[in-house]
């Protein structure tokens, strides 16, 4: 899914001419050669004799597991009924249906901007970073925006507060207290995180700093944007970024031995990439996929 799309037609030509080093040819024929090596990045990937690729992921795994750590039902039910997250989450902030391609359609891209920047307490800033002035809104639209999804999303807002909370309590009076299913610690100079599989994040050299706007956070020392060892701040909705995409790795991990007797070739972020005998189906592998981890009942994978 990070690879280069093709749009040649005649991919196996221009492969056979850099299998053969004609380089010359291939300027001649190719106007753009940089773009054209991209697109024969994906032809590399060739699964043995007499067997083939399936490649099987989980559908808006992010969304699903938020959901369900905050209990934000009427998300979980859009799931179960196999819906369209953006148009239920238009149509919940905007109180109006919404349907892709039919009634107040044009509210879904809404409803997608604000899926994709505000489930981690993002505010305008992240709508412009995701690109929602170019997709056709204003900036008078953003404000109002957020505040519709959050006023939608009660249940998940609360999820970043008790979270904050919880941090905080562990780091300042080093008393471990468990919201939502989560525990959080304090030992040997590390803030612990213990995740719903059991699995546990670590934060070095915990304390209770000042964060840009004056008020109390969470730092802690780590690998910062300069790839340099130094004092980082975290609070509530970003310690459920960490918690949602930690959780969502421990179930491709269950799904991963789920699959064990399977040729797992490789994995890019929620999605496998199995090499099978031509007489396995997708259906099966996702099947697999779809099976709840025990640690994560109520969890809807599909």
């Amino acid at each position: 899914q990070n690879l280069p799309q093709n749009h040649l037609e005649d991919l196996a030509e221009a492969r056979a001419l850099v299998r053969g080093g004609d380089y010359d040819a291939l300027q001649m024929l190719y106007e753009d050669v940089p773009d054209t090596l991209s697109q024969l990045i994906r032809t590399a990937f060739v699964p043995r004799t007499g067997a083939k690729f399936i490649v099987s992921d989980f559908s808006a795994i992010e969304a699903r597991v938020i959901a369900w750590l905050a209990g934000e039902n009427w998300r979980t039910e859009v799931f179960k009924k196999g819906g369209d997250i953006y148009c239920a989450s238009a149509s919940q902030m905007f109180k109006v249906p919404v349907e892709k391609h039919g009634v107040n359609g044009h509210l879904r891209q809404k409803g997608k901007i604000a899926e994709l920047a505000l489930g981690y307490g993002g505010s305008v800033g992240a709508l412009k970073a995701m690109g929602a002035l170019d997709m056709g809104l204003t900036a008078e639209e953003l404000p109002p925006l957020v505040d519709a999804w959050r006023q939608s999303n009660p249940n998940i807002v609360k999820l970043w507060w008790d979270v904050d909370r919880a941090a905080m309590e562990a780091v300042r009076n080093k008393h471990t207290n468990t919201t939502h299913g989560i525990t959080f610690s304090c030992q040997s100079g590390m803030l612990f995180i213990t995740l719903p599989s059991g699995r546990r994040l670590a934060y070095v050299k915990p304390r209770i700093g000042e964060n840009k706007f004056g008020g109390q956070c969470i730092t802690y020392e780590g690998v910062g944007g300069t790839k340099k060892w130094e004092r980082l701040d975290s609070y509530g909705p970003k310690f459920v970024e960490n918690i949602v995409q930690a959780t969502s790795r421990d179930i491709l991990c269950y799904a991963m031995r789920t699959l064990r007797n399977c040729s797992i070739v490789m994995h890019i972020h929620d999605e496998l990439v199995i090499e099978a005998d031509p007489c396995m189906s997708l259906q099966a592998v996702c099947d697999q996929m779809s099976r709840t981890p025990p640690w994560a009942k109520g969890l809807l994978l599909r």
